[in-house]
């Protein structure tokens, strides 16, 4: 009984079958059907190879929220050479709230200002970067996700010793301020603050001496991340004008990266540049100096790094595959369909002479007997049934 019940199974289970066996006797090959078969086999080799470097990509997904961190301290990134002595030049912060931040935590630092030959060439090399980043913004998501392998965006050390005597000084270190805006600034004399406010002495300054060609080799927010580019990277000045004003006017954004190679919080931002020459005969009011006015922006911007999923590349995968085979054996199969058709129709036409002439013969055969019982219209009406005229 168990074995009866076992059969009667299987058999339901064969009977359910939606993919029948065709026996080998009835297949057929062809070169054409190679030639299909061979083609379909690159065409998915090579999709499949595509599918995988796409499957191996990642993008970069940007997401926007209202920044709730107001407690917080900015940290302000500067290295800034100026074509100045430093006891002459002098940097501090005072933000909208009337706070002041001295320079405490800046270094000031003679230099020689011209750049030796292979600085000059990395500063090349950086205005270049910074030109392409302003055409194609999409190459920021490279510089987010490979960082420059961790290549040093710094300026590089001078491989010579100082052959003249320093002429300007470099002013770099980090600042902590409140997240509000504020005006950093860089001008003559050393900065005082008093209760009506904040001051920079400069009465023991010369005129002539005043120089505020600089170049910003590094200014950024937050944390400092290597490899990543910032608009003012770079960025050199020369003036010859001893009352010469440049302005930077920069609006931060909060920004929480996280890539497969590291996870941080920084900081983007927009600047616009101006500069003017104070005269104030002629109504071009305002102090000589560098400032960089900033202001953060009430958004943060959360940059993650995404990549394809494995389930969703083995379902493209197997779309791939299963599109191109059943597209080509559709194909294949109403050539052989067509061809069919063609050699059914060739048989008919063969059959149809071949019962013309047992026709014919046939009747050759009874006219005689026919003809004798006076029955020829029989003959008439059979003539016009088979077609013999």
């Amino acid at each position: 009984m168990r074995r009866l019940s076992r059969r009667k199974a299987l058999s339901l289970v064969k009977e359910l079958d939606a993919f029948p066996k065709v026996s080998d006797s009835y297949v057929e090959t062809s070169a054409s059907g190679g030639t299909v078969s061979l083609i379909a086999f690159s065409t998915m080799a090579l999709l499949s190879l595509l599918e995988f470097f796409v499957y191996q990509d990642t993008w970069m997904k940007y997401e926007y929220e209202v920044d709730k961190d107001f407690s917080s301290k900015l940290r302000i990134n500067v290295d800034i050479t100026v074509a100045m002595k430093c006891h002459h030049v002098g940097a501090d912060i005072l933000d909208l709230a009337e706070t002041m931040i001295t320079s405490g935590g800046l270094q000031y630092e003679p230099v020689v200002f011209e750049l030796t030959p292979k600085q000059r060439e990395w500063q090349s090399s950086l205005h270049l970067i910074q030109n392409r980043l302003r055409e194609e913004h999409a190459l920021q998501e490279v510089l987010y996700k490979s960082l420059l392998k961790g290549a040093p965006t710094a300026l590089p050390p001078r491989e010579d010793v100082y052959i003249q005597p320093p002429d300007a000084c470099r002013i770099h270190g980090d600042l902590y301020v409140n997240k509000v805006a504020g005006n950093l600034h860089i001008t003559v004399g050393k900065p005082i603050h008093h209760p009506q406010g904040h001051a920079h002495i400069a009465a023991f300054v010369s005129h002539e001496s005043y120089n505020f060609s600089h170049r910003i080799d590094r200014l950024c927010f937050g944390e400092e991340i290597p490899g990543i580019i910032n608009p003012l990277d770079g960025t050199e000045k020369i003036t010859y004008n001893n009352n010469q004003m440049y302005q930077y006017f920069i609006t931060v954004v909060p920004t929480r990266l996280n890539t497969y190679q590291i996870s941080a919080d920084t900081h983007q931002f927009s600047v616009t540049e101006r500069e003017r020459v104070i005269n104030h005969t002629a109504g071009s009011h305002g102090v000589s100096g560098i400032f960089f006015k900033y202001d953060t922006s009430s958004l943060m911007v959360t940059v993650s790094e995404q990549h394809m999923p494995l389930w969703q590349f083995l379902v493209r995968l197997c779309g791939i595959i299963g599109g191109i085979y059943s597209t080509t054996g559709g194909w294949s199969h109403s050539r052989i369909h067509l061809s069919q058709i063609d050699m059914l129709k060739t048989d008919s036409d063969h059959l149809l002479i071949y019962f013309k002439s047992v026709s014919s013969v046939f009747l050759i055969t009874i006219m005689p007997f026919l003809a004798k019982k006076n029955k020829l219209f029989l003959v008439h009406s059979f003539c016009r049934a088979t077609g013999i005229h």
